[in-house]
């Protein structure tokens, strides 16, 4: 008997890493899903923007995601259901599947003890979400840890993918109805920049109706040296301040649409870029890319003035 038990014993594990893995990769597929919808709703510069690119880069992101789902399983899904069945032994006599969320819940208040002092602190609520997501998402793998369906990759697969694709039709909808709102930078005139706008570091810029504009104190170094330290640093790179101060000229180009508005600031003492559009019609931003657009790294300018709505 035990000679006959051992390989199904083994071959039970082998199926529910795999098992495991195949759950965590369609969890991470449907958390992309949201977060895209998500950030199409949210204030940047990039809502929405590498979505459609992620399709080209699928195949070598599936083999990069199922290494990290292979990782998630060992480190994280086999301990919750590992300590599931020994709270289930310890309190009831007996492995039952609720103790899973329970273990599940444990697992990720270590999980989370441990990121969050690594990713530089964060709010009580985006550390409880971040338990809660984190608890979820091991509760699914480890509730099928121990699955005996002989046929349960098919059904699995389906469910996941209808998941995936019914959240993503509904999200779709849900922005082509309005009932999700879609971001997009508010339509401003040249009256609107009219007025003092500050970096928050120092740093101003008024423009003025005449066409003219002073800035005082404004970084225009930003190719990705960490602009934001270096401007208020004489001794950092080459030992060169990258604040700039002077007066010139300003014109703003309404573009073909709210995302391709532009403020162009001529300025002898600056070598600015174009100003982009940003923020909200109360708050409205201008804005340039700190190094590659990429990093969605931002230097802000915000409007301070009285005129500058509620």
């Amino acid at each position: 008997m035990e000679k006959s038990g051992r390989p199904e014993k083994e071959w039970l594990t082998g199926r529910s890493v795999r098992l495991s893995i195949l759950v965590l990769l369609l969890e991470a597929m449907l958390g992309y899903v949201v977060s895209v919808v998500y950030g199409v709703t949210q204030e940047s510069p990039n809502a929405g923007v590498g979505s459609g690119m992620f399709v080209f880069f699928l195949p070598v992101l599936a083999v990069f995601a199922a290494g990290i789902a292979g990782a998630l399983t060992v480190g994280l899904v086999l301990p919750t259901a590992w300590l599931s069945e020994i709270l289930g032994r310890r309190f009831g006599g007996r492995e039952a599947w609720w103790w899973v969320p329970v273990a599940a819940g444990a697992v990720s208040v270590v999980t989370v003890a441990v990121v969050v002092p690594l990713a530089g602190g964060a709010g009580a609520g985006a550390v409880a979400l971040g338990w809660f997501l984190t608890a979820a998402a091991l509760t699914v793998p480890a509730l099928l840890w121990r699955s005996r369906r002989e046929r349960i990759f098919k059904p699995v697969t389906l469910w996941g993918v209808a998941a995936v694709v019914l959240t993503a039709v509904l999200g779709g909808a849900g922005l082509a109805t309005g009932v999700l709102k879609e971001y997009r930078p508010p339509a401003l005139t040249s009256t609107d920049i009219v007025g003092r706008w500050s970096d928050g570091q120092g740093g101003t810029v008024t423009f003025t109706a005449d066409g003219r504009v002073t800035a005082v104190d404004v970084d225009d170094d930003l190719d990705g040296w960490g602009a934001e330290d270096d401007a208020t640093d004489p001794d950092g790179p080459e030992g060169a301040d990258t604040r700039c101060s002077g007066q010139g000229t300003w014109t703003y180009e309404p573009g073909g649409g709210t995302w391709s508005q532009e403020v162009n600031l001529t300025i002898d003492s600056c070598g600015f870029d174009v100003w982009n559009v940003g923020g909200t019609a109360t708050r409205p931003t201008l804005y340039q890319y700190i190094g590659d657009p990429d990093s969605w790294d931002l230097y802000v300018l915000r409007r301070t003035d009285a005129d500058a709505g509620p």
